[in-house]
């Protein structure tokens, strides 16, 4: 995971900590006005906390939720379902359905049915009963908002909302002045801060989550970290995490431990990510380097670390 950015103490940089979606948030904005600042930050605040009430699968009353329980039949959604909704099936044909968001059943099965903080380290074994459906099967009218998911079907947006929150909170705060914006992991980054050439990240070392790997210095870059160290759980005997294949419908095998992008956006980062993660290290690095303006830092499960040709020109030296 990245390691939170930190407030750099410098004059009229404003901050603002807080908790959604199980994680540390954090925004910080250049703004002169204290005000103007202090306001647009609360406004990022809020709109995190109604993102998550609208898309959070954990949540019996959230829109979502409400969706997956009209399974079979036609719903008008929400102006913002539909946009993440279009968000997760344009990702899904990018990735060739490597990206998949109707895969909650199997992460159910896998044992993630619960939010993580109440799974505790082992988690109940589950009959691995998975419809065969996937994103294809979902009809969905864009033009009147309209969804229909086979029977048997639910979504999980939790794979790409964060990096879209991220990225449209700093399109908030970026009407005020240069900004970051941490969204449990997944960062936003606009303009710069006073007096440096872009906002320092620090990328956490998934073996030693204390210590930093690389600080990077990023401008007008979303980044994302996608990792099997930390959402993980005893299934049985088995160790579990929360990466599913949409191949075999279980948790990916893959011999990374961590992958770090860097992208012109925070949705791409956190999408490419999960790609390159769940391929692997070597089909991993050849899917990032088909992908232009994307880089990234790839950590084997035996510490061995790779990175593509461009990602070395975002770490400070």
């Amino acid at each position: 995971m990245l390691s939170e950015a930190k407030h750099l103490g410098l004059p009229r940089v404003f901050e603002r900590l807080f908790r959604a979606m199980n994680c540390g948030m954090g925004a910080w904005v250049v703004a002169p006005d204290a005000q103007a600042a202090e306001d647009r930050l609360a406004a990022v605040e809020a709109f995190i906390h109604a993102t998550e009430a609208a898309l959070s699968r954990f949540r019996p009353d959230s829109e979502l939720s409400r969706l997956n329980a009209q399974a079979g039949q036609p719903v008008q959604v929400s102006p913002l379902l539909a946009e993440l909704l279009a968000l997760a099936l344009a990702s899904a044909r990018q990735t060739g359905g490597l990206y998949d968001p109707t895969m909650l059943a199997a992460l159910e099965a896998a044992g993630y049915d619960r939010s993580f903080e109440q799974l505790g380290p082992v988690a109940a074994e589950r009959p691995l009963t998975v419809p065969t459906y996937s994103w294809r099967d979902v009809q969905f009218d864009a033009a009147i908002r309209q969804v229909t998911l086979p029977v048997g079907v639910r979504l999980d947006l939790g794979g790409i909302v964060k990096g879209w929150a991220a990225d449209s909170a700093a399109a908030m705060l970026g009407e005020v002045g240069g900004c970051l914006v941490d969204v449990g992991g997944d960062l936003m980054a606009r303009g710069q801060p006073v007096e440096y050439p872009a906002w320092p990240v620090g990328v956490a070392d998934p073996r030693q989550p204390d210590q930093d790997l690389a600080l990077l210095m990023l401008k007008d870059r979303g980044v994302a970290t996608s990792g099997t160290d930390y959402r993980r759980w005893q299934q049985g005997d088995t160790v579990r995490h929360h990466i599913i294949d949409p191949r075999t419908r279980h948790p990916a095998e893959t011999d990374l431990l961590s992958v770090t992008i860097v992208a012109p956006t925070a949705t791409q980062a956190d999408l490419h990510a999960k790609v390159a993660l769940m391929l692997g290290s070597v089909e991993g690095r050849r899917y990032l380097e088909r992908l232009p303006a994307v880089e990234g830092l790839l950590i084997g499960e035996d510490g061995s670390q790779w990175q593509t040709p461009g990602f070395d020109q975002y770490v400070y030296k």
